[in-house]
């Protein structure tokens, strides 16, 4: 007779994944959860779309530029979380459809100062609300130990995706 001695795994995510077409009740109750967020955000998106015009992208920008008057685009990169080039291209598109106007004004005639023309105002005026849209405001609502604790558990999720994570600096309205 041969003994034989097993270990268990230290946790649950250290097992093999599913083969096959299941991946099991509490990943699929997952799964769902995600797709009510990401069809929410969606939703959001199509709505000021088709009532504003703009992406909800280029509507966060026209908000933050209407808030802060002369901000440059390093800044707005900031306000927004985004990449300083992402952020230029938000700006040159607001610009060509004369929705944000960029001016050299002040000491350093480097930098672009941004305004919001009366067209971006009228924009924000039929845009339906959050103007950062639905998934910051609600992230925004969240005490800081939930946050932690999502944060924690999404930075697993992408280790198991392999996600590249450049992408973290692309906001989700565009």
């Amino acid at each position: 007779m041969v003994k034989r001695t097993t270990t268990a795994p230290a946790t649950q995510a250290a097992q093999p994944g599913p083969s096959g077409s299941e991946i099991g009740e509490n990943a699929a109750q997952v799964l769902r959860r995600f797709r009510l967020v990401f069809n929410a955000v969606k939703t959001h998106f199509q709505q000021v779309e088709k009532k504003a015009g703009v992406g909800g992208a280029q509507l966060w920008a026209l908000s933050i530029v209407r808030d802060r008057p002369d901000i440059g685009v390093n800044d707005l990169a900031k306000a927004m979380d985004i990449h300083q080039s992402t952020a230029s291209n938000l700006v040159k598109t607001l610009i060509a459809r004369e929705l944000v106007a960029g001016a050299k004004n002040g000491t350093d005639r480097r930098t672009v100062q941004l305004r919001v023309l009366p067209a971006g105002t009228a924009v924000l005026r039929r845009a339906p609300g959050p103007l950062t849209g639905v998934l910051p405001q609600a992230l925004a609502s969240l005490d800081a130990a939930t946050l932690k604790r999502l944060d924690a558990d999404l930075a697993q999720l992408i280790t198991a995706l392999g996600a590249d994570e450049r992408a973290a600096n692309l906001p989700l309205g565009q």
